[in-house]
């Protein structure tokens, strides 16, 4: 929207990103009331990510779908009706009188969910147009991950210590109602000059590829490999099957094409590795905190700020550096800083120190706050400005997969190392593998940071625009080499 005044732009930004808040704040405010829903519902490890997987899992799925879908139908008409259905399963899930019920209200949630992040994202790179101010304008989008870092363990500790873990969904409904009702009057109705069709078979083998994958390893230490198999080899079926498929079709679910720029699939490989990281950084630390050191909600809440507050300051530093210096410096940074705050859990327990925790709080929240913006520009850039609803949909499913992995494969690793019998005792010893997973994963940050950021990525990025054969494509793979 060109025409746009700045003043209106800065409002659908704000509009946009009440839209993220609402979805961050609800995976913080969970983590920090893991404890208290497995005492009242009495939930076992792998129901507790359950409660989490459902959510993510679903998100993941259907991301791309919905993006599509609102760069087809209308992105203002798909955001509201994420709004109503997100408050909705809100609602649902503080009513749920069993675990099973709770999953089954999450995933409602996430159908709702879906249909926010990447349409929010799709919204802001049309208002934003110049490559500048949509790198600033993604800047302050990673800062309300941040807001939610810090409000989300503190509002939420407070909220299961003075009324009950049911509350935290609560605070979904008067934000989600707020951003409803201004769409409704602010938000200008858009949608792709030509949208893609649907695409019925790459989705079904995309939901096979996520549930499977994930039941897979979530289930593995109870089940027993064997159990676990045939769900394996539901995977990878159905991604050999996506890998045939989708570059059959005219016009695909996602065009894998685009994994051919170093860049773009650099920036999807960077998502899916620092959320996995968030996820069982998240999901550790929530646990050693209220089940080992025996803190409260609220004080295991305000041991997250050291880790909140420096994602909420970084996050728009590095939105402009991506925006003045491009991509390569945020992600050097985001990729060291987790890697160290890694190591120190893995290699000297940081967690059994209060002075090393801290450190080891604040490195991973600087990590994380750096790595947000680079990954969301680069992607962004990286594709048709026309198609940014799949665009905006391939970065947040590459976060919310990994998110999803990190908690399951994180939780699936404490499980088979913890004695429920001595769980204080043994908790430390079975979360160091854990640890050094979160390591690798930082570790992976920069590494592809420095890979895909150079000379050698961007000659990628040009074969990329070159083969697919799109004067408009060739004009969004070549802004993506500025980030």
């Amino acid at each position: 929207m060109p025409d746009s005044s700045h003043r209106r732009r800065l409002l659908v930004l704000a509009i946009c990103c009440m839209s993220l808040l609402i979805v961050s704040l609800d995976n913080t405010v969970l983590n920090v009331a893991l404890p208290s829903m497995q005492r009242d519902l009495r939930a076992t490890t792998s129901g507790l990510q359950w409660t989490i997987d459902a959510y993510t899992l679903v998100l993941a799925s259907l991301l791309m779908l919905a993006g599509s879908t609102a760069d087809r139908i209308g992105r203002k008409r798909v955001f509201m009706a994420g709004l109503v259905v997100f408050s909705v399963g809100s609602l649902l899930c503080s009513l749920a009188p069993s675990l099973s019920l709770l999953i089954v209200f999450r995933m409602v949630q996430a159908i709702g969910g879906s249909m926010l992040n990447p349409v929010a994202m799709s919204i802001i790179t049309n208002t934003f147009p110049d490559a500048r101010e949509r790198a600033r304008a993604i800047g302050v989008w990673g800062a309300v991950v941040g807001i939610s870092m810090a409000a989300g363990p503190l509002v939420g500790g407070l909220l299961v210590q003075s009324v009950s873990w049911r509350s935290i969904f609560w605070i979904n409904l008067p934000v989600g109602l707020a951003a409803l009702l201004l769409t409704l009057r602010f938000v200008p109705e858009s949608r792709a000059p030509k949208a893609r069709r649907p695409d019925p078979v790459g989705q079904i083998l995309v939901i096979a590829l996520f549930g499977s994958l994930t039941y897979a390893i979530i289930e593995a230490p109870e089940a027993g490999p064997a159990a676990v198999a045939p769900f394996a080899a539901i995977a990878l079926a159905a991604l050999l099957a996506l890998l045939w498929y989708e570059p059959r079709r005219a016009e695909p679910l996602i065009d894998l094409r685009f994994f051919r720029s170093a860049p773009f699939s650099g920036a999807t490989v960077i998502a899916i590795s620092a959320f996995a990281a968030l996820g069982g950084f998240l999901f550790l630390s929530t646990l050693y905190l209220q089940n080992v050191r025996g803190l409260d909600a609220l004080h295991a809440g305000l041991w997250m700020l050291p880790m909140a507050a420096p994602t909420f300051l970084c996050a728009p530093l590095s939105g402009r550096l991506v925006g003045s210096r491009g991509s390569r410096l945020p992600l050097l940074v985001a990729g060291t800083a987790m890697t160290a705050s890694g190591v120190l859990f893995a290699a000297f327990g940081a967690q059994t120190s209060d002075a090393t925790r801290l450190v080891g709080y604040v490195l991973f929240g600087i990590g994380f706050g750096f790595v947000n913006a680079p990954i969301t520009n680069t992607a962004v850039s990286g594709m048709p400005r026309t198609q940014a609803g799949v665009a905006a949909a391939v970065a947040s499913t590459s976060r919310q997969l990994g998110q999803t992995l990190g908690v399951a494969v994180i939780g699936a690793v404490l499980a088979s190392g913890i004695d429920s019998s001595a769980y204080r005792g043994t908790f430390t010893a079975a979360a160091r593998p854990g640890w050094w997973i979160l390591t690798v994963c930082g570790l992976a940050v920069l590494v592809l940071g420095l890979l895909t950021t150079g000379r050698w990525a961007r000659r990628t990025a040009d074969r990329t625009a070159e083969t697919l054969h799109s004067p408009e494509v060739r004009r969004a793979v070549g802004a993506g080499r500025a980030g």
